[in-house]
Order: structure tokens, then sequence, then C-alpha cells
């Protein structure tokens, strides 16, 4: 629904498609005493009464649906809403947990959207057999003050939050401990790591960019005009042109859609200028999700207007730019227009067809109540962290992904960026070659001071 992803998690099943692993072998720190062992085990047993001891912490309910050997648990952790002023109030930040062992891994689970209240475990916690925390990200889901101000929302209050979990989970979990996300979690991953270096042992951080300046979008364009083959890129000129030719016929339907789904286009301007902004990112969103393969599903010219209009709102999510899906990610914008920076698109086929300068800015999709200023120095501070200083770092890319377009590079302190030739936004340690699965899972391992003959990949 939208150029980076709202979450991504695995379930166990679609990773032993692509890589086989012994997931609960035993950890190698054994307890340092035997009354440390009787301890881990009697809050293994009662995990529910020990996480009811943290302070700040409140257990919201204990859900079914875990694994066999895992306790699902929706949690709510009072945050200030201002790291460094206290006065400034708190919320509540919505966290989950998969608990398995006291004694084994845990693997901080960044969304950088709302949490997801199923019991879904990451990769890294497959590969690991680990316990699971999961943080929302400040201002999505239910972790909003009551009156929220978006000044707060930047990535260091964001790192603060994460930095506070794990001072308060581990007192509990006191093994290694991972952290992990995929495209905006792994970016919010990466700007923990930046703030906290030493909060965890090691970040894995799946299809996450690094747009270091705003000012210069070249990368995307580039990668937009070379990805596939030359007669899938021709076929997405021509459907985009298509749609706005005929966009008279598709606003109006787009507008009686929101009337009858209740909703209107109040943030973005108009039924037309949502209609305009999804047809630009549509080729960016195709190959987030698909592959040249996947050609014969775009209309043709001769493809009749139920077709094109059914096939753009499957590829880009008409639905995100009207108000009712739209309100939610306002939080989401706000940061790309204020920190993260976005994206650009080619436009040039599209001569005369366009009439909305400028209408896929971070500013069109956020009220305009909210002010907004970009900080240019942001993300070159945190690229240049991740360059000189970053440490057992793992970047997991698609090379057909172009959300990283521009990847982040890593630092020379044991880290590595690792591309699956054939992989989009979707990627996975399983899909990479089997040599970088082997060398990936033996950094993932090897952090996590878990044996390496527990551990074993294979092709699926």
């Amino acid at each position: 629904m939208h150029a980076w992803t709202r979450r991504r998690l695995l379930t166990s099943a679609a990773m032993t498609a692509g890589l086989a692993v012994t997931a609960a072998a035993p950890a190698t720190a054994a307890p340092a005493t035997a009354a440390a062992g009787n301890r881990a085990r009697r809050q293994d047993d009662d995990i529910l009464t020990a996480l009811r001891a943290l302070p700040g912490l409140r257990v919201i309910e204990e859900r079914p649906g875990a694994e066999p050997g895992y306790r699902f648990f929706v949690l709510g952790l009072r945050q200030p809403a201002d790291h460094a002023n206290p006065a400034a109030g708190t919320f509540e930040q919505r966290l989950t947990l998969l608990h398995t062992s006291l004694d084994r891994p845990t693997v901080l689970f960044s969304t950088g959207y709302e949490a997801a209240l199923t019991a879904r475990r990451a990769e890294p916690t497959v590969l690991l057999g680990g316990n699971q925390l999961q943080v929302e990200h400040r201002f999505f889901g239910t972790s909003r003050p009551a009156a929220p101000d978006y000044s707060l929302l930047t990535v260091r209050q964001a790192a603060d939050d994460h930095h506070r979990v794990v001072r308060l989970f581990r007192g509990l979990y006191r093994g290694a401990w991972i952290s992990t996300g995929s495209s905006k979690g792994g970016m919010t991953s990466v700007y923990h790591r930046r703030f906290h270096p030493d909060d965890v042992d090691g970040t894995v951080a799946y299809s996450a960019p690094d747009n270091v300046d705003d000012r210069d979008n070249s990368a995307y364009v580039r990668f937009l005009e070379s990805v596939g083959t030359a007669e899938c890129r021709e076929a997405l000129r021509t459907v985009q042109r298509q749609a706005l030719l005929r966009r008279a016929d598709l606003a109006g339907r787009y507008e009686a859609w929101a009337a009858s789904a209740n909703t209107a286009f109040r943030i973005v301007g108009s039924a037309d200028k949502a209609l305009e902004i999804a047809v630009l990112r549509a080729p960016f969103m195709f190959w987030q999700r698909h592959t040249a393969a996947d050609v014969a599903s775009v209309p043709g010219p001769d493809a009749g207007t139920d077709e094109l209009y059914a096939w753009l709102d499957d590829i880009t999510g008409l639905p995100l730019y009207a108000d009712a899906a739209l309100q939610h990610y306002v939080p989401y914008f706000y940061q790309l227009g204020t920190q993260l920076g976005y994206v650009g698109f080619p436009t040039d086929h599209l001569s005369g067809l366009l009439r909305y300068p400028n209408a896929v800015e971070p500013r069109t999709f956020v009220p305009r109540d909210i002010p907004m200023r970009f900080d240019r120095d942001a993300m070159p501070d945190i690229d240049r962290w991740v360059r000189r200083h970053g440490s057992r770092m793992l970047f997991v890319n698609g090379a057909q992904d172009p959300s990283v377009a521009e990847p982040f590079r890593a630092g020379p302190h044991d880290s590595r960026v690792l591309w699956a030739p054939d992989a989009n936004h979707s990627t996975e340690i399983a899909g990479l070659s089997p040599a970088d699965r082997a060398e990936a899972v033996g950094m993932l391992t090897r952090w996590a001071r878990v044996p390496s003959g527990g551990q074993q990949a294979s092709p699926a």
C-alpha cells in the first residue's frame, strides 16, 4: 500500500520452505549457579508474574495462537512523550511478547508502524529459537499521546523508546539480544543502534533504505528505468499513460467508491489528484512485490477501464489515499517529510498528462495544521555512523527492490550487506545464495552465542 511496507513477519512454515534449521538448539551459556538456574526455571513457569513485576509495564492480555513452546502476551509500557523533558507527559506504548525460555536469545522486533497482534515469528526468531519482543512505533496504532505533538516524532525519540524497552526487559532476558525489522522497521532498528549501539548484540535489517540526501532522488529514477526487461518497463509506462488519458472516468469511479465507503479526499485534495499520485507510484509498487514474469498481468493499451481500475487498485491500494485510511499513515508521511526523506519517480514519458506538481511530496499526505520542516542533518548522521562505527550489522536486500536503490553501506566492524539476486521487497536470509545464506546464519548465531553446530542452513 505504500513505498516502504508496513511490516514483515515470517511464519515458521515459510522459513522452513527456504532454510532448514534446528531452531530449538540449546544455548551455550548455563546459569552461573544452580540457584540462578532454579530462579530462571521458576520464572519460565510463571512468566506472567515476572512480567507484572516490571515497573511501568501492563499485561493487557495473554492470547492464544502461539506455536508449541511459546506464550504470547500483549503488553503496554508507560513511556515519556519527550525523553528529554519528563514534564511533557507520557503515553502507553504497545508491545507484544513471544516467550519461550529465559535461557534463549531475545529478538527485538521493530515494526516501524503499528504492532501486529498475531503470534508470528520473524526470521531471526525462527533461526535462533528465541523469544521475540515486538515494539510498536510511537504515534502509530495505539501508541499515541492523548494530544500528539508531532515535533516529538523523531528517530532519536523512537530510539530512546527502544532503549527503555531493552533496559527493562534485560532484567528478565539476560542472554544475547538481536534487533531486527523489515523496510521501515529495519530502518528503525538501525536508528536505534545509532543512538544506543550497545543495547543489542547484533542487528539484521531487511530491505532498509538509506536516503542520505533527500534532494537527490536520481538513484530511484535510474533503478526504475533499468529494472526488469525492456518489455515490462514499456508495459508499465503504457498503463500509466492510459490511466491518465482516461482519468475522468477513473477519477469518477474513485470518487464514487469514496462516497460509498463514507470517506473523502480532504487531506490529499481530490480524487483526481489521488489518482495521479497512484499512477505515478504504480511502477515502484509493482517492482516491490512483482517481477518481470508478472508482465502479463499489466493491462495493455486496449484493456477496458474496469480492468485498468482494478489493476491500479491492486498494485497501489487506492483506499490508502482517501482520508479514512490515510489518517492512520499521517505519522509515516510526517517522518518522510521531516527526517527520512522520500523517493523519486520517472515522469518524462507522462509529459503533458500531469496536473499536480510535487503531488507525491510527503507534505501532500499530512494535514496542513501539522507543521513540517525537513532536518537535512538526520540521515547523513545515521549514514556516517553506520559506515564508520556500526558493528555487528547485517543488511539483507533484494536486488530487484526499488526501495533499496540507495542502500546502507556496511561499516568495517563485523558487518555485511548481502543481496538476494532475484528478490524484491520481501527478501529474507532464506532467499540468499547458499554461500551468503551460510555466512548470514553464521553471523547471526555467533552474535547470539548459539553454537554453530546447532544451526544448519541448506536449500529447500
